[in-house]
């Protein structure tokens, strides 16, 4: 009788703790999965909504930042370069880049000096502000701007055909070399969908018959966090 009064009290008890919170680290920790759709199917992935310029500045996007590394003098700008250099240039003091060769994929040319390249945003900075980063917190557009935990957000390309690009869409631009804008509608959909951008009308319109003109491309991308 009493080992059994004991235990009743003891169950009691256990009831009437609280469940014990998780670990701060543990309720932090968050996962992205990377998603593959077919391009076609991408398309409509992406939200439709009026796009919206109000009150954009380029400054609203720190950038460029120190890096994935910060102790290491490169910022995003020569991690892009270091990363994509086809041969690799020699790294001096400072982060200089000297030497190296880059294949600039909008317009087929090779590029043998740091400064005749770009790091292009593929959906610029102007356009990512219309389509909903206005709203998003300066820590996250710095994030967006500075992003290279996904090689389809930032390229080294020719600095003329980034500057040809400006901030356009692919309803208004596309690159020169026909044969791979397969490739950059892929990337610029990728780019979208990663940071939950949306598309106006005409841009989806557009990006509906490039998607069918280039059957068998697919969409990779991981959600930022």
């Amino acid at each position: 009788m009493i080992k059994n009064l004991k235990r009743a009290a003891l169950a009691a008890a256990l009831l009437a703790m609280p469940f014990a919170a998780p670990t701060p680290a543990h309720a932090q920790e968050r996962f992205s999965v990377a998603v593959t759709l077919p391009v076609t199917a991408a398309v409509h992935a992406l939200p439709l909504a009026a796009e919206v310029r109000d009150g954009y500045r380029r400054t609203s996007f720190r950038h460029w930042n120190a890096g994935k590394n910060p102790t290491d003098g490169c910022n995003t700008r020569a991690e892009v370069l270091l990363s994509e250099a086809v041969d690799p240039p020699a790294v001096l003091p400072g982060c200089k880049l000297s030497g190296g060769r880059w294949w600039s994929y909008y317009d087929s040319k090779w590029l043998t000096a740091a400064s005749a390249l770009d790091i292009d945003h593929v959906v610029p900075l102007a356009e990512a502000w219309d389509s909903g980063a206005s709203d998003w917190t300066a820590k996250r557009r710095e994030a967006y701007a500075n992003d290279l935990d996904a090689p389809t957000s930032l390229v080294a390309v020719s600095a003329a055909s980034n500057r040809s690009k400006a901030d356009q869409d692919p309803a208004e631009w596309l690159p020169p070399a026909t044969d791979v804008v397969c490739r950059y509608t892929s990337e610029w959909i990728a780019t979208k969908l990663r940071w939950e951008l949306t598309a106006d009308t005409v841009e989806r319109e557009a990006l509906t018959r490039l998607a069918d003109a280039c059957p068998g491309t697919t969409v990779t991308y991981e959600p930022a966090l």
